[in-house]
C-alpha cells in the first residue's frame, strides 16, 4: 500500500490561502449584501452623529471647507447645500443657540440629501454608536488599516449563522412525519436555511456586475 506523505509546510501554507481566499469571498458576499439590501434605516450608518456623512459636515464647518461634504450628494444637490453650509458657518461665531439650531437643519439637510441619493428614506438623525455592529467594525478596520480582523470576525459570524440553520433542519428532520405540526416546523426551517444559502449565492454571483453607487 502506497503512502502519501504531505509536506506539513506546504500543506500548512496551501491551509493559509485557502482561509485567506475563503475570507475574501466571505467579505465580497457581506459587502455586496449591505450594500444590495442593507439600506433600510434601520440599517444606516451615515444618518447617525458617529457615521462618515456628518464627521465630514463637522470638519468642513471647522475649516470652512464645502467641498469636504459634496461627495455625499449629487452635483444638483449643491445648490442646496452650498448655500446652506455658507449660512450656517456665517453664524458660527455668533449666538450659540442659534447656531446649534441652524448647525442641525444643515446636517440634517445633508443627510437627507445624501440618502435620496441611495434610493433610501430619511428618517431623522441617529445618535452616536446606533449603527449596526458590523458597520461600527468595518468603520473601525479602515481606522486601523486591519482587514484581516475584520475578515476574521465575517467568516466567523457567517459561520455560526449557516452551522445554527443547519443544525435546526437536521434536528427536525428526525420527527418531520411524526405530525403535521413537527412537519411544518421543519418546513419552516428548511425554507430558512436554503433560501439563506441561495441568498448569500446570489449575492456573490451579483457582486462582480454590481452597479457603481449612485453617489
Amino acid at each position: 500500500m502506497r503512502t502519501n506523505v504531505t509536506n506539513p509546510l506546504k500543506s500548512g501554507a496551501s491551509s493559509m490561502q485557502n482561509a485567506k481566499k475563503n475570507q475574501s469571498v466571505l467579505w465580497i458576499v457581506f459587502l455586496s449584501l449591505f450594500i444590495t439590501i442593507g439600506t433600510p434605516p434601520v440599517s444606516a450608518h451615515c444618518d447617525s452623529f458617529d457615521g462618515p456623512t456628518i464627521k465630514d459636515a463637522d470638519k468642513a464647518l471647522e475649516t470652512n471647507n464645502v467641498s469636504l461634504v459634496l461627495k455625499w450628494i449629487s452635483r444638483e444637490q449643491e445648490d442646496v447645500v452650498v448655500p446652506l453650509f455658507q449660512k450656517t458657518y456665517a453664524l458660527r461665531t455668533g449666538d450659540q443657540d442659534v447656531y446649534k439650531i441652524v448647525e442641525q437643519y444643515f446636517f440634517e439637510t445633508l443627510v437627507r440629501l445624501h440618502r435620496e441619493t441611495e434610493g433610501a428614506p430619511f428618517t431623522g438623525l441617529k445618535p452616536a454608536g446606533t449603527a449596526k455592529k458590523i458597520v461600527q467594525l468595518s468603520d473601525q478596520a479602515l481606522d486601523r488599516k486591519d482587514i484581516e480582523g475584520l475578515l476574521i470576525k465575517l467568516n466567523n459570524h457567517l459561520g455560526k449563522v449557516l452551522r445554527e440553520k443547519y443544525e435546526k433542519v437536521t434536528s427536525l428532520e428526525k420527527v418531520k412525519d411524526k405530525s403535521a405540526a413537527n412537519g411544518r416546523e421543519y418546513v419552516a426551517a428548511y425554507v430558512d436555511y436554503t433560501h439563506t444559502i441561495e441568498a448569500i449565492h446570489d449575492i456573490a454571483d451579483r457582486s462582480g456586475a454590481h452597479a457603481v453607487h449612485k453617489h
